[in-house]
């Protein structure tokens, strides 16, 4: 069974900076995507970047510029490094992964920006 684990959340201000983990529990190339989600108070879950295996990035209309998704293969693990974070950006992020048409979902950590 594919297990995610998310880290890194917290409470920043406004103007700061986090950077989310998402520990795999095999090998991230068995994935064909990796992907980060938010999902704000009261609002539907959406979609904030993701990698794929040959390393194609996208990134969700609300983030470029601000957000930067990467991976170290040797840890198994995907970042999204957030910069100059606002409000905006407060939410439960999850960390998702696919294999073929099967996903797999992360806990969540939980992000909030607040001065």
């Amino acid at each position: 069974q594919v297990q995610l684990v998310e880290s890194g959340g917290g409470l920043v201000q406004p103007g700061g900076s986090l950077r989310l983990a998402c520990a795999a529990s095999e090998n991230i190339f068995n994935f064909n995507v990796m992907a980060w989600y938010r999902q704000a108070p009261g609002k539907q879950r959406e979609f904030v970047a993701h990698i794929n295996v040959g390393g194609r990035i996208e990134y969700g209309d609300a983030v470029k510029g601000r957000f930067t998704i990467s991976r170290n293969n040797a840890e198994n693990t995907v970042y999204l490094q957030m910069n100059s974070l606002k409000p905006d950006h407060t939410g439960v992020y999850y960390c998702t992964a696919r294999i073929l048409q099967r996903y797999y979902w992360g806990q969540g950590t939980q992000v909030s920006v607040s001065s």
